[in-house]
């Protein structure tokens, strides 16, 4: 992985997401002659086709039903809400077909050749193309791997059209009446929120002790005591030991401890991760190593071990996010194309865009409990904040895991409504070395839900208003 730079005449990108395409888009805009190679006619990829953004579609709908609910509670009276599945469904797609059409503009203003087809290695030198006309050979001088990744599957599964992936479920093919979501992660708990407000009497089924494993515990249980009043049940360390189709139902044996209950579920959503789409790349005919997860091996500058591929996205490996893959393409565009890049992120944010959200950037609370790191936490509680009072949403609670020496901001975490759009200073102060009393010191404005990271800068420095301090 430590060949010489150069700078590529042609770049073949094989996948169109979130890291194919802003490759592309960024080569050209350096002047190289781009092809991006898909399946689909416009980019986007998954996440714009079939994950982040229906997803989040259906979630605005999901927030607009709950809070029709919560109205009654500040004296507003409204209609219980008819529900048109089929308009619902159209709806949803033209927010992607608006999105990816746009793509398809850019690019072709930037003059990106687009072949639809799969593309594979038939050896280190020689990119092949299957497409509906027929297969054809690519001339190249550098390439980007950016296949992506799909849902994992669990065996011994019947293959039922009512067992469905995160994908069959954004398709909305019905609201059953009961359903079960296998997984307690973000992808199974923000579609359970989606299919709990449409209807549907929602189950989560979750191998370990808590929802949402691997991040904190104190961000995780306001949404786990809002969604225990949301859904019909949630059962922790819990497996499904056996599934078979029951006539029109779906009959699994659960086990938890030495105990075993059968339940019957009219549709099941399986969400137990990930996996990146390697299969038929010719990666081994390439010499293109890849890791025990199947993930393609990368250096710093996203560089594979063959000196002209590079890999970006969730091919490349965790964090399988759509922001991380397209920081991820532009370093690997500027390294191919000779300018002096690396990957050194200190701090990735991640969010789940359940109701309410949960996000964090940099080292969590768990983490450096684990790493055995000491560090400073503090808390700001949104009970303390005027405007989620206003919104009836003071479950919420603003985090800062601090450096107990200098107070630099090694870690931000929020729970609460809109968490995801506040997570992005916490990220940047992360970036920069923040500290603090720098985040104290910055005004925001009022009555707004970010004054929180503000206050709990605060709280750091004995400086709290809202808040009575320790002793």
């Amino acid at each position: 992985m430590n060949a010489p730079p150069f700078t590529p005449a042609r770049l073949v990108v094989i996948g169109a997401g979130p890291a194919g395409y802003p490759a592309a888009f960024h080569a050209a805009d350096l002047g190289l002659r781009v092809t991006l190679v898909d399946l689909e006619e416009h980019p986007g990829g998954v996440c714009l086709h079939r994950g982040c953004i229906p997803s989040k579609a259906l979630l605005h709908v999901a927030r607009w039903l709950a809070e029709a609910e919560e109205l009654r509670d500040c004296g507003v009276e409204t209609a219980p809400p008819r529900l048109d599945l089929n308009r619902l469904r159209e709806w949803k797609e033209s927010v992607v077909r608006r999105l990816t059409g746009g793509l398809g503009q850019l690019r072709r203003a930037r003059g990106v050749e687009t072949i639809r087809g799969r593309a594979r290695f038939a050896g280190p030198d020689t990119i092949i193309i299957e497409t509906a006309e027929g297969r054809r050979t690519l001339d190249w001088d550098a390439a980007l791997v950016a296949t992506g990744s799909r849902p994992a599957t669990l065996p011994g599964w019947p293959q039922s059209p009512r067992v469905m992936d995160s994908t069959g479920a954004l398709d909305l093919p019905d609201v059953p009446r009961r359903m079960l979501v296998v997984g307690g992660g973000y992808i199974g708990l923000e579609l359970g929120t989606v299919y709990a407000a449409l209807g549907s009497r929602v189950c989560v089924v979750e191998a370990t002790p808590g929802l949402l494993p691997g991040a904190d515990r104190d961000l995780v249980a306001p949404l786990a005591k809002r969604l225990a009043a949301r859904f019909e049940a949630i059962w922790l360390d819990t497996r499904v030991v056996e599934a078979r189709e029951q006539g029109e139902a779906i009959r699994v044996t659960l086990q938890h401890a030495a105990e075993t209950r059968d339940e019957t579920f009219d549709r099941v959503l399986i969400s137990v991760g990930r996996r990146p789409n390697r299969e038929n790349l010719g990666l081994a005919e390439a010499g293109i190593e890849t890791d025990a997860r199947g993930c393609i091996r990368v250096d710093e500058r996203r560089r594979t071990s063959h000196p002209r591929v590079w890999a970006a996205g969730d091919i490349a490996g965790e964090p399988m996010l759509a922001h991380k893959a397209t920081a991820e393409a532009r370093v690997a565009v500027e390294a191919m194309a000779g300018r002096t890049t690396v990957w050194d992120a200190r701090a990735i944010p991640a969010v789940v865009y359940t109701d309410p959200e949960i996000a964090w950037a940099g080292l969590t609370e768990t983490a450096a409990a684990r790493e055995g790191q000491p560090v400073r936490v503090v808390r700001f509680p949104w009970t303390a904040s005027g405007r989620a009072l206003t919104l009836e949403r003071t479950e919420g609670l603003t985090k800062l895991v601090l450096d107990p020496d200098s107070g630099r901001v090694l870690g931000v975490g929020i729970v609460g409504v809109g968490a995801g759009d506040m997570i992005a200073e916490g990220a940047l102060a992360i970036e920069i070395g923040a500290t603090a009393e720098d985040l104290a010191l910055t005004i925001h404005p009022h009555p707004t839900l970010s004054e929180t990271v503000m206050e709990a800068a605060e709280l750091a420095s004995g400086r709290a208003i809202h808040v009575l301090p320790r002793a």
